[in-house]
């Protein structure tokens, strides 16, 4: 038998480095979840596209509807998620999965890539509430009086907390220095603010307003604010419940505040977007439009204020005095929450598009038809905008 030579061995060593280079450069650049099908006859996108979360309505405690991360100009339908009653609620998201109420009375755990359903959990009414993710939970609220903690991985319930009164808007959440505890914060149409104990379900304390309460509370800076039908804005202690401050809001508040650097930003139910001192209570600034409700909350940008109202209007206001920087008309009434990623505002109209227009200008980047009114608010994160509508759907949007 003949032998090899070292030199033709070395030429033989030194082609496989190159070819074997060549395929693992080729099998780097060859894109990830090839087959995973979307709407649009596309693929998912790289795993990556889906990393994030909004774990809670308008992504944060302080209730102010600014998402991290980037957003491209045109999206794509990727999926859509058929419930059976309408979506009022806004979704959260978390861990690679989607969390929605519905009007089925169902809370949904829902792939984020996929669309496919992971678990539901029944209640007694409809599911208005936008869900709250915590811990390794998932909060919601249901008409049906109920507070319910479900385990997020399973969906089976933790405990329930029974109000006496409906809840329509999201819990929020607190961590009380030096204790190992998690607060639970939720209003209810039973005019009272509610902290509960996240671990065990029980009462913490709670504070009694003089009307239902509508909206989500923001907290920030050891205070729990909310407005309510009895146009005030409360300030509390979160440590304890004890009132801080009360502030005339003019007109009931359907709205969660945002908060921002001491200040609240609110709207009432008649015509009057507010800028209020949290503490002193001090008018910092008013805008007044012609006459028609803010039922949206805001959203807080470095120089400016986000709000749509129900004369079919969004508004960019200077966040320091409040004039009018530009409007963006749609054909129906806008109750979704805006959100602000970047130099984009993403939001909803009751003429059943979906809306993404400049921060900095009045000028439409991408919309999209859906057909049915949304009063959801968009949910973004990992490059995604997730969104209900009154046709049952939940739709998910993001890059081709």
């Amino acid at each position: 038998m003949k032998t090899i030579s070292y030199k033709v061995l070395a030429v033989i060593m030194l082609s496989a480095i190159v070819v074997g280079g060549i395929f693992w450069g080729f099998m780097a650049t060859w894109p990830k979840n090839v087959g995973s099908e979307n709407v649009s006859g596309g693929t998912a996108g790289r795993e990556d596209a889906f990393d994030g979360s909004w774990p809670i309505f308008r992504g944060g405690p302080e209730l102010n509807g600014v998402a991290p991360g980037s957003l491209g100009d045109r999206l794509e339908l990727l999926w859509k998620f058929k419930t059976q009653g309408e979506i009022q609620s806004s979704a959260v998201i978390s861990g690679g999965r989607v969390f929605v109420g519905s009007g089925d009375g169902k809370i949904y755990a829902i792939d984020q890539k996929t669309r496919q359903e992971i678990w539901s959990f029944q209640t007694e009414d409809a599911v208005e509430a936008p869900p709250c993710v915590i811990d390794d939970m998932v909060i919601a609220g249901s008409l049906d009086t109920y507070l319910y903690a479900l385990y997020a991985e399973t969906g089976k319930l933790k405990w329930k907390y029974k109000t006496a009164g409906k809840i329509v808007g999201s819990a929020n959440w607190f961590r009380p220095p030096k204790r190992d505890k998690t607060w639970i914060l939720v209003g209810s149409y039973d005019n009272i603010l509610h902290c509960v104990d996240s671990a065990t379900g029980e009462k913490v304390w709670t504070y009694e307003s003089d009307s239902y309460i509508n909206g989500t509370p923001a907290v920030s800076d050891g205070m729990v604010v909310f407005g309510g039908c009895d146009a005030i804005i409360h300030v509390v202690s979160v440590g304890d419940g004890k009132e801080i401050n009360q502030i005339e809001a003019g007109a009931y508040i359907a709205s969660s505040p945002a908060l921002a650097d001491g200040l609240v930003y609110v709207g009432n139910y008649e015509d009057t977007f507010l800028c209020r001192d949290l503490v002193t209570g001090r008018v910092v600034w008013d805008y007044k439009n012609q006459g028609d409700p803010f039922y949206a909350s805001a959203a807080v940008g470095p120089r400016q204020i986000i709000v749509g109202s129900r004369d079919k209007n969004l508004y960019c206001l200077d966040r320091s005095n409040g004039e009018i920087l530009w409007t963006f008309s749609t054909a129906g009434q806008i109750d979704s929450c805006p959100v602000i990623c970047q130099n984009k505002v993403v939001f909803g109209s009751g003429d059943g598009r979906l809306y993404m227009v400049s921060l900095s200008e009045r000028k439409e980047i991408w919309s999209f038809e859906i057909g049915a009114a949304i009063t959801s608010s968009p949910a973004l994160a990992g490059g995604m905008v997730i969104v209900g509508a009154e046709d049952g759907y939940l739709y998910g949007f993001g890059p081709k």
